[in-house]
């Protein structure tokens, strides 16, 4: 084992109300729901998917994933 940690590729989970359902403006900015940073896209689709998944009932509320290590390292690219 080399004990090298791997690779951190931050995402962020967030979601709230839209004002409208196919856009992307929330309704009040105050009650945005930020679900957590996680180290790697595929914890991030997990805590997405369960996020999504309490609010299926309403069609107003969505969730989002932003990779924040394209924002923190944009050179690096492509990578999930």
């Amino acid at each position: 084992m080399s004990g090298q940690q791997p690779k951190q590729l931050l995402h962020l989970v967030f979601g709230g109300e839209l004002t409208s359902p196919g856009g992307t403006e929330f309704k009040d900015l105050s009650t945005l729901h930020v679900v957590g940073i996680y180290p790697n896209y595929d914890a991030a689709l997990s805590a997405w998917r369960s996020a999504a998944q309490s609010t299926v009932d309403n069609a107003h509320m969505r969730y989002f994933v932003v990779h924040l290590h394209r924002l923190l390292q944009p050179d690096q690219g492509g990578q999930r």
